[in-house]
């Protein structure tokens, strides 16, 4: 199935999407996190719910105003260099073992909603993402049964301000700037796509012109070992989510570097879930964030 969270009337309201239409389950609307704990049994009574919903029930997914698929975020982990030539054409070593960092839950927003370019730099990067849902949790997960804790995929920007993310050799800074962590717009279930997401296509466009094209075969640590990895020093809960890194193609590594700026559109596409497309705005121009943290 395909999820989305829609803001209607000042509401979070779950959205069925089915192709370029979804349709919201009213309210008070389930949760996406309940849902989750739910299983199988109420994902298929959401779905013969949707299959008796009104045609004028359906809208083009393009005309919501969508939201976080949770509120309040849960752990969001992100893997760094998990793409060989991304890892080199930054300067890094191919590593041995995941570079890995937090976003708090400041600094991300849904699609459609506008990344802000931040004052003290100009060096606003783009960075294409597949995006891990967790679950089902658990701690010392084996890596043979680490698909069973994965619920859905959704794509993410990881969008990194490159100054603040080399000051030091913790990378925290350049990756929490408010609103600069693009999620969305749809949350696929894991049964819908390969499995782990292997060999999807995943693109970056920025102002329609495309600057990054790979696939997620080429992720040195696939959606198993890095649910498996993660969860050897945290436990995992549903809710969570797992950023698997980056292709090549990102700003900062051309000649001459290539920063987003306001005025800019960009979208990641990956196949099979989507394309997430937002603005970019100068910070203290951005409109208010609605259903998400804080609000």
């Amino acid at each position: 199935m395909r999820f989305a969270v829609c803001m209607e009337e000042g509401e979070r309201r779950l959205g069925v999407v089915r192709g370029d239409r979804v349709a919201t389950l009213g309210s008070p609307s389930p949760d996406l996190l309940e849902v989750i704990g739910w299983g199988r049994d109420g994902l298929e009574a959401i779905s013969k719910q949707a299959d008796v919903l009104p045609a004028g029930a359906w809208r083009p997914l393009s005309t919501v105003r969508l939201a976080l698929p949770f509120q309040p975020a849960g752990k969001v982990i992100c893997l760094g260099l998990n793409y060989r030539a991304h890892a080199r054409e930054g300067g890094y070593e191919v590593p041995d073992y995941p570079a890995l960092f937090l976003r708090v839950a400041t600094s991300l927003l849904p699609a459609g909603e506008a990344i802000v370019a931040p004052l003290v730099s100009e060096k606003l990067d783009f960075e294409a993402e597949l995006m891990v849902i967790i679950g089902r949790g658990g701690r010392h997960i084996p890596e043979a049964q680490a698909l069973d804790h994965v619920f859905g995929y959704t794509c993410f920007n990881d969008a990194s301000i490159r100054d603040f993310q080399r000051k030091t050799h913790q990378w925290t800074p350049g990756k929490n700037f408010d609103r600069t962590g693009a999620i969305g717009p749809v949350v696929v279930t894991a049964d819908e796509l390969p499995a782990g997401a292997a060999g999807l296509r995943i693109a970056c466009r920025l102002n329609g012109a495309t600057v990054q094209d790979a696939s997620t075969a080429d992720m040195l640590v696939p959606v198993a070992m890095a649910v498996s990895l993660v969860s050897e020093f945290m436990t995992l809960e549903p809710g969570d989510m797992i950023a698997m890194g980056t292709p090549q193609g990102v700003g900062h590594a051309r000649t001459p570097p290539l920063w987003m700026r306001p005025g800019d559109t960009v979208e990641v596409e990956i196949e099979g879930i989507g394309i997430l497309r937002n603005g970019v705005v100068a910070e203290g121009e951005e409109a208010p964030l609605q259903g998400a943290a804080g609000k």
